[in-house]
């Protein structure tokens, strides 16, 4: 079922296939699950569901940490609707009551409902296993692994992770032979009689969560549903991707964000970015096969972090955070642009070395002048006989400073000091000289205040230029990457594009009609005083509008603990809430209500109005027109994630009741109805 922007402006639910409760449901919701909630959805006039990502994770609870491109999570398997588990309904019953949570709200362990679900998957293989493996020579599954070669792969990368207690490929032990292989040795061990039987057991696994995936998704297309599904941009470094092919990625560079004001060190996000020279020698097969794949499932997906394909902010392995990070594609600095700005080869090493003046270790040991001495002499070389130190070339990156074994306060001194520059060295280029690209905040450093005026605006003038340089690359390598995955699929491509981005990225969105994502509460003129929210007439139609996303708050945190009065008043003026139905739901002058299922609805009404084709709304804060049946469920409680928190909560979310007790609450679909009838 192919979607096409002709249809009329649809409404939807954001969910993750995780969160869903059924009688059925083992403790996490799974993909059978999806077909009761599309009848729900069809009930309720709600006509897109939008899901987090589905593939395998291992261990880790977060969807965007995948193990595998194409592999689904053995987390989503129906129990049930495995044919070979018709005898073990005992103890799936026995199962449903171990892993479902006490209380309606709490959150699912995750690993212990991997590791219950695992094991009573391998009790239903073991008791089938000659069947099934006969099935592997014959018939279904040998017919499904014929169809989805790629689980020759993962199956081997699988069973020796199994073997090597979920440790990383990069630390396996007693498989080291296995861990840089050959395609021909995957596939050498793939055909390993002795390891026939471990290997069937993921492709058995992952072939009845596809067909149960691709049932779900069929009886939602039969009743008007559309299936919008989401694609991370980066693969973990522990992937079977990185392991099997690791000249797609580069290992040696690490993707994350430049700073800004939450994150004033950047973010590094610890995943190794895209070889995109060798992918696009390859006529990008890989993206593609992986987009073919996801096409099974979806009529439309969301790709994450769609700047990255713009550029990806690349950080050097070793580094912990984004500050030495740089774009790339760049548009590389030279000596030779350096001297024509009228610095000197002096001048550029000031700017492009952090220079460690002693007291600054002097400092960290309680004025030891000798000491200070001692301890720099490691990891420095004094220049003549100024107090003044460089870095030993030997030393690459902050990770290198840890292992010289200095005190604390030496170590995290002489790591701030680190990355003291106002130029990132970016390489060679071919005739030998070092290139580099303009620090992200090099107006902070050392070095840019001990600069003349004169000075500051040269470099500020090369700097300025390169960014206008680096533009035109970011738009033609996104305009080259993203015109051939999206005309290779049929699903219609939404982007993730919050945060920074390039000035070029809508025209190439706009010029391949990829829709943007528009959040209400952040589509403001922040450059006005006071930072008005824009009309709801001005979003564009070719985007997705959302109340929240799963790494914000809910529509209901946001406007009680985010939102003061004045940002309230902007935003009844940007929904154009009329002063009538203001003063109804102000009862009190000049202070902000509750937040109540009137005030939501009142919300909710005026935002499906939006004239974007894709209002897509999560379940959390559809389901505040009931606030009053969730008297324990906080705010807070209703939170998918937390960026930058590791926490059991994080991803763990679960509806507060079955997606049954839903289905009979007729006051909640009336209101449903009500508000999507609208669009």
């Amino acid at each position: 079922m192919q979607f096409s922007p002709l249809h009329k402006a649809l409404c939807g639910a954001a969910i993750p296939v995780s969160a869903l409760y059924t009688k059925k449901s083992c403790g996490v919701g799974e993909f059978s699950d999806l077909i009761p909630f599309a009848n729900f959805c069809k009930k309720a006039g709600l006509k897109v569901i939008q899901l987090l990502p589905v593939n395998d994770t291992g261990t880790d609870s977060s969807p965007y940490n995948a193990l595998s491109a194409f592999a689904l999570h053995p987390l989503y398997v129906c129990l049930e609707d495995i044919p070979e588990a018709d005898t073990f309904k005992p103890q799936i019953k026995k199962l449903r009551t171990v892993c479902t949570p006490k209380a309606p709200a709490d959150r699912f362990d995750y690993r212990m409902v991997l590791h219950e679900k695992n094991v009573l998957l391998h009790e239903i293989f073991n008791k089938a296993e000659a069947a099934i493996i006969a099935s592997a020579d014959t018939g279904e599954l040998a017919e499904w692994i014929k169809a989805n070669q790629w689980i020759i792969e993962y199956a081997v990368f699988k069973n020796i992770k199994r073997q090597n207690y979920h440790a990383s490929w990069k630390d396996w032990k007693e498989s080291a032979a296995m861990r840089f292989p050959s395609a021909a040795k995957i596939t050498k061990a793939w055909n390993d009689p002795a390891l026939k039987r471990e290997h069937l057991f993921y492709a058995w696994v992952q072939m009845h969560l596809h067909k149960q995936l691709l049932a779900a998704v069929q009886h939602c297309a039969q009743n008007g549903i559309l299936v919008k599904g989401d694609i991370p941009i980066l693969m973990n470094e522990d992937s079977v991707e990185l392991w099997a092919h690791a000249e797609y990625f580069r290992s040696d560079l690490r993707a994350g964000s430049p700073p800004d004001g939450d994150n004033p060190a950047g973010q590094n996000w610890g995943f190794p970015i895209y070889n995109w020279t060798n992918l696009k020698a390859s006529g990008y097969q890989w993206w593609k096969d992986r987009l073919r794949h996801a096409a099974q499932y979806y009529h439309a997906f969301r790709l994450d972090h769609i700047l990255g394909f713009f550029r990806i902010w690349a950080i050097p392995e070793g580094e912990t955070t984004g500050l030495l990070g740089k774009p790339l594609p760049y548009a590389e600095i030279t000596s030779a642009d350096l001297a024509a700005a009228g610095f000197s080869k002096e001048r550029i090493r000031w700017i492009a070395e952090p220079h460690i003046c002693t007291g600054i270790v002097q400092d960290a040991v309680n004025g030891d002048y000798l000491y200070s001495h001692g301890l720099l002499h490691k990891v420095a070389d004094r220049i003549g006989n100024e107090e003044l130190w460089l870095f030993k070339s030997e030393i690459k990156s902050e990770a290198d400073l840890s292992r010289y074994g200095l005190p604390a306060p030496v170590e995290t001194a002489l790591k701030q000091k680190w990355t003291d520059r106002m130029l990132v060295k970016a390489g060679k280029n071919t005739n030998g000289d070092s290139v580099y690209t303009a620090a992200y905040c090099y107006q902070n450093t050392t070095a840019w205040h001990s600069l003349s005026e004169e000075e500051k605006q040269q470099f500020t003038a090369l700097a300025d230029k390169k960014n206008l340089q680096q533009n035109e690359l970011w738009k033609e390598q996104a305009d080259s990457i993203l015109s051939e995955l999206c005309a290779s699929v049929d699903m219609l491509p939404c982007a993730e594009d919050l945060g920074a981005s390039p000035a070029v990225l809508p025209e190439v969105l706009q010029k391949l009609h990829i829709f943007s994502l528009r959040v209400f509460r952040w589509e403001r003129s922040w450059a006005k005083e006071g930072c008005p929210f824009i009309p709801l007439r001005d979003y564009p139609q070719e985007a997705v509008a959302v109340t929240s996303v799963h790494d914000s708050s809910t529509m209901r945190q946001w406007w009680e603990e985010e939102l003061d009065y004045a940002g309230m008043l902007s935003f009844y003026e940007a929904l154009e809430i009329d002063s009538a139905v203001q003063a109804r739901l102000c009862p009190i002058a000049r202070e902000k209500p509750a937040y109540t299922k009137e005030l939501a609805a009142a919300l909710l009404a005026a935002l499906v109005k939006v004239p974007s084709y894709l209002a897509v709304f999560p379940i959390q804060d559809w389901l505040a027109l009931i606030l009053d049946e969730l008297p324990e469920v906080k705010a807070q409680d209703e939170r998918i994630n937390v960026p930058g928190t590791v926490s059991s909560s994080n991803w763990t979310y679960r509806l507060p009741f079955t997606v049954e007790q839903m289905s009979k609450n007729k006051v909640f679909i009336q209101q449903l109805q009500a508000i999507t009838a609208l669009r």
